[in-house]
């Protein structure tokens, strides 16, 4: 897998430091109300998984899975609900986690999706942001690192399936998606 990679973006040290600093960003801004943290599978669940460790608050955690990308490089903007929440979100403060917005597209119906759910407050952390790539405006209220627009792959990010568990951010090497 290493082989594939072009590039070290974020370490996971530097990973870890982020994560860790919006835990505790995240901890302040809903100072002990009641939180559910809904995973948009299955590129954050690495991220969302470290981002709870760090979060001072009794929270519930819910998952999602949407797809726009397939086996592509970019976002086809059809988006398909694979996996809807387990349970009502009605009157409750939602956390969307992320791995990365690019388009925009797939969080923008997420977001309508889920606010025709009567949450009390919906937000979006991500651990990544790609703002190059955006067609839409987005709000993303905690935010990891802004990147360039490059393919990115590890700590949750994949190209067809692989790199997800590699413990950084790396650019994959344009050889092996354009073949």
């Amino acid at each position: 897998m290493k082989k594939d990679i072009r590039e070290i973006l974020i370490t996971e040290e530097e990973l870890k430091s982020k994560i860790k600093e919006l835990g505790k960003k995240i901890s302040k801004h809903y100072n002990g109300e009641d939180l559910t943290v809904i995973c948009i599978l299955k590129g954050a669940i690495v991220f969302m998984a470290e981002l709870i460790k760090n979060i001072d608050m009794p929270i519930e955690i819910d998952f999602m899975d949407v797809s726009s990308y397939g086996n592509q490089t970019i976002s086809s903007g059809v988006v398909k609900i694979i996996k809807d929440l387990d349970s009502s979100i009605e009157g409750k403060n939602i956390l969307i986690v992320e791995d990365i917005v690019d388009s925009g597209l797939t969080l923008k119906y997420l977001g309508e999706i889920l606010k025709s759910r009567s949450p009390k407050s919906i937000e979006i952390c991500s651990l990544l942001d790609k703002p190059e790539g955006r067609k839409v405006e987005m709000n993303v209220k905690y935010r990891g690192f802004v990147v360039p627009d490059v393919f990115l792959v590890g700590y949750g990010l994949d190209y067809a399936e692989k790199y997800r568990n590699l413990p950084y951010i790396g650019i994959l090497k344009e050889e092996v998606y354009l073949g």
